[in-house]
């Protein structure tokens, strides 16, 4: 059952799954590289994105003395939104049924994290 109390969906949330399907459209139709290979590479620039938070973060705090403050909280929320973009053209990339594996699989998650009654 859905939240009265939630903002209503923004016109992002409900083209979420047609955006991924373009994006995975355009890249599957310019790809140099096809088949299994294809694919893992697809997969694995997840860990390419995932690194870029991780520099955005060390950036955001200063971390390397070297160079100092080289990055802003709204950097790490953009590398972020896009290992979520990435991820989800992977697995739109692995099936076409990518929208209702992602869902059952967050059900499946939230159940197990928040039990049935849900948050509090």
């Amino acid at each position: 059952m859905s939240d009265p109390t939630a903002p209503a969906p923004s016109t992002t949330d409900l083209s979420l799954w047609d955006s991924v399907d373009d994006l995975w459209t355009w890249l599957d139709t310019n790809r140099p590289i096809a088949g299994q290979e294809g694919l893992l590479l697809r997969i694995l620039k997840l860990s390419e994105e995932v690194g870029e938070v991780a520099e955005a973060v060390i950036g955001a705090t200063g971390q390397n003395p070297r160079k100092g403050v080289t990055h802003s909280w709204d950097d790490v929320q953009a590398e972020l939104c896009d290992v979520v973009i990435t991820a989800l053209v992977a697995l739109r990339t692995l099936t076409p049924e990518a929208r209702a594996v992602f869902g059952h699989h967050l059900e499946r998650v939230r159940e197990r994290s928040l039990g049935a009654g849900g948050a509090s």
